[in-house]
């Protein structure tokens, strides 16, 4: 079994995905647009060039979304997506980058379970956790 977040945007899926990718070096596996889908005909008007599925491969995780129809989309609350990271500049690199433009909630740190942890909603309004463990 396993467990993949999948995002919803109101039409910032691609800028977004692409964003994820430059931060943690993550491979874009997929990212179908309405209008390349069986499902074109159904596509509200001017929402063709959005992405109805996107998927990319972070570690041994994968990440999904897409942007969903302007009249069902929702904000993202009561999650956070967790990245585990092993070194503590590396969590502050990726983290720096994620911030830019977003909320940080709690500025990455030492904990007394981490190295490094701090949470944060980025410009796509994606909550994020970024956990670098203290090694056991």
């Amino acid at each position: 079994m396993q467990l993949s977040p999948y995002l919803s945007f109101d039409g910032q899926c691609e800028a977004a995905f692409s964003f994820y990718q430059t931060c943690t070096g993550g491979e874009i596996l997929t990212m179908l647009a309405w209008e390349n889908s069986p499902m074109a005909d159904q596509t509200p008007p001017g929402w063709g060039s959005k992405i109805l599925h996107a998927r990319m491969r972070l570690g041994n995780g994968i990440l999904m979304g897409g942007d969903g129809p302007p009249d069902r989309h929702e904000p993202m609350k009561g999650f956070s997506v967790t990245l585990g990271i092993e070194e503590p500049a590396e969590a502050e690199r990726i983290f720096a980058m994620l911030a830019e433009g977003g909320i940080v909630r709690m500025p990455l740190q030492e904990t007394f379970w981490a190295l490094r942890f701090g949470m944060l909603v980025d410009r796509f309004g994606t909550p994020w956790m970024v956990n670098c463990e203290r090694p056991a």
